[in-house]
């Protein structure tokens, strides 16, 4: 969840205040419940990790653990409490205070926890804050103990995570003998706000605005640090060449200037997002205009100029992150699963300032798409990154690095960062103050909402997003006055709206459609929101999709499978006069909408000259396109999300 400051006007509600009843969600959170969650763990152990947290690994050992092992364990956890909130579970209770025990034991006594440092490197505590993920660990860690003492009730690894933030609160800040550095893997900012949140230590959102504040200003803490260490700061991944002088290039980490003058996204983008995070946060319970302002500016870079479809971030490989304006490849997009979701969260929170329609548009996009694509039907495979386009070729390698989903990675922060995002799902689909209730989403689902007049509870029945078909029944504990905001989907044209079956015209807010009326007990409200097959086309500075598009239905985004469709997908042709029809095929992946038509494919043939005058031939094909979300869930093969148009 979003800091609750009062700066945001809208708050999600409580996790244990809204729940999916059934549909498309309600199946992902199941699965997730289910298999994700016990096949993390699974991994989680058979990979050492959880045997890491004991500290028992020593130099020389076979597979030591990993700088950054301990948020793979702490997004696991914070995934298991949100999941334990509805689905209580004492054996995932048992497996998850095991842990807690373990770091409880471990923790050095001025409260430093990291399951690496302190076995294997104890006095290079803190001494690379650029570079080594000590307070990107420590973040998540403060979120998955706070997520548990929410579910839970139990304060053991909440005592433990206060105990090291307080640390690091005394070796971090403005005073002489306190280190004036910040995580140059951004996460623990909004982690001290939640816990400033939940605890009402105050220090811990101050530590948390320090980080923020002194990001970028001169002189250079990285710079400082390097030659503290005694290492050159030019000796590092990220140098440029300026004038043919090497200068050292801090975009990577976002930390290239202060945050305020910010107005261009750059760098690794899960980085970047997970900043923004805490930015948002920082601006609300600062009322800081300034650093709102310059997220405003880093969110129209990322939507109009650096972002896919798919509400992918990360273009290039090499800095697993962004590139210049409108680099947007295809079949080598980086597009991390975990950028996606730090993508989700810095939306909602953008969304829950002012009720702006155009963050929840991406959000949901990047829900349905860019997020959805991570995890497998049957809730056991994960995409680390997501192309939009996968050619095998006669050899069967892939044309990119991540063609197919795996069990796990070598870096596996994406399962479990899937995970929590499902398993917390419900706290993004509305939200609320004292006398409003914003539906930014549609779901079957039940909500409460606690309003200053009294509670009120919600109800939806949806088979969205198959259809955009939406039931509303409204239950207040007395006659209530409050408005209703319904979210009108930016890619709707028409829609109908009734309120117990009487046509209504209502205000548009803010790209919400909104009805304030005294409500009664059996109130019905329905909402129908045109669905059509629909062509989107893509910037003309993108120069792969040129004369492309991409065929979508609702908020879903659809692809080609080789399955389906055979290989060298990236030879099929639509035509601009296709008639594309929408059918729900009740057998396929769980029941879902499949796109049909026809189009025309070149032929390839060994036999045919290298070049020639004339075109080569092309032969009439009948197409089926799924959502790109459930592609690589039957056979392994090609896959084309932007077609060829003529």
């Amino acid at each position: 969840m979003p800091s609750q400051s009062p700066r945001y006007q809208f708050h999600p509600p409580a996790l244990n205040d809204v729940q999916f009843t059934g549909g498309f969600w309600n199946y992902w959170q199941t699965i997730n419940t289910e298999v994700s969650i016990p096949a993390i763990y699974h991994q989680l152990k058979m990979t050492g990790r959880i045997e890491g947290v004991k500290q028992i690994w020593k130099d020389g050992d076979p597979n030591p653990p990993h700088i950054f092992w301990d948020s793979d364990i702490a997004k696991w956890i914070e995934a298991a409490a949100y999941s334990l909130v509805h689905h209580p579970d004492e054996g995932l209770e048992a497996l998850v205070d095991a842990i807690v025990d373990d770091y409880e034991k471990v923790q050095d006594s001025d409260g430093y926890l990291n399951s690496y440092f302190q076995p294997f490197e104890p006095a290079n505590r803190w001494k690379n804050v650029r570079d080594r993920h000590e307070l990107y660990c420590a973040g998540h860690m403060i979120e998955a103990a706070v997520a548990y003492n929410q579910a839970t009730g139990k304060h053991k690894f909440l005592d433990v995570m206060m105990r090291y933030s307080s640390y690091i609160d005394q070796v971090f800040g403005p005073g002489e003998e306190q280190k004036h550095g910040y995580p140059g893997h951004e996460e623990i900012e909004l982690a001290l706000v939640k816990l400033s949140d939940h605890t009402g230590d105050e220090r811990y959102r101050k530590l948390s605005t320090y980080f923020i504040n002194n990001r970028g200003i001169q002189p250079h803490y990285y710079t400082e640090e390097a030659l503290a260490r005694g290492d050159d700061p030019d000796n590092w991944n990220w140098v440029t060449l300026e004038n043919e002088v090497s200068k050292v290039d801090y975009r990577y980490n976002q930390s290239h200037l202060p945050v305020r003058e910010q107005s261009v996204a750059v760098g690794h983008s899960v980085r970047a997002v997970y900043l923004y995070s805490g930015m948002a946060d920082i601006a609300a319970s600062e009322n800081d205009e300034a650093l709102l302002k310059a997220l405003e500016r880093l969110f129209e870079s990322i939507l109009h100029h650096r972002s896919y479809i798919t509400g992918g971030l990360g273009s290039d490989p090499e800095n697993e992150g962004f590139s210049d304006d409108y680099d947007l490849p295809n079949e080598n997009a980086y597009a991390e699963t975990c950028a996606a979701i730090g993508l989700i969260f810095w939306l909602q929170r953008m969304t829950n300032f002012d009720g702006e329609r155009k963050y929840m548009d991406l959000l949901e996009r990047t829900l349905y798409n860019g997020m959805l694509v991570g995890l497998s039907f049957d809730g056991t495979r994960f995409f680390y990154s997501s192309p939009l386009a996968v050619h095998r070729g006669e050899t069967g390698e892939y044309s990119n690095f991540h063609g197919h989903r795996t069990d796990w990675h070598g870096c596996s922060c994406c399962p479990p960062n899937v995970a929590r995002l499902l398993a917390s799902l419900g706290q993004y689909f509305s939200s609320s103050n004292d006398n409003e209730i914003v539906l930014h989403s549609y779901a079957d689902s039940e909500a409460l909402y606690r309003l200053e007049q009294g509670n009120v509870t919600l109800t939806q029945e949806t088979h969205y997003p198959w259809d955009g078909i939406v039931t509303i029944k409204v239950a207040p504990e007395n006659p209530t006055p409050f408005r209703l905001r319904l979210r009108l989907p930016d890619w709707c044209g028409t829609f109908h709206l009734s309120v117990n079956d009487e046509a209504i015209q209502p205000e548009m807010i803010n790209g919400y459609l909104t009805i304030e009326r005294t409500w009664q007990q059996g109130d019905v409200v329905s909402l129908s929101l045109e669905m059509r097959p629909r062509r989107i086309h893509a910037h003309p500075a993108i120069r792969p999709n040129r004369n492309r598009v991409i065929l979508a239905y609702g908020p879903l985004l659809y692809c080609l499978e080789g399955v389906d469709n055979g290989s060298d997908l990236d030879n099929f042709y639509l035509p601009e006069d296709a008639k594309i029809t929408v059918r729900f095929d009740d057998e396929l992946l769980g029941g879902i909408n499949v796109l049909e038509g026809s189009g025309y494919r070149e032929t390839i043939s060994g036999d045919l000259p290298l070049y020639q005058e004339k075109a080569y031939p092309k032969t009439e094909m009948p197409f089926k396109a799924i959502p790109f979300a459930y592609w690589d869930n039957r056979e392994e093969g090609d896959m084309q999300l932007w077609l060829r148009e003529m």
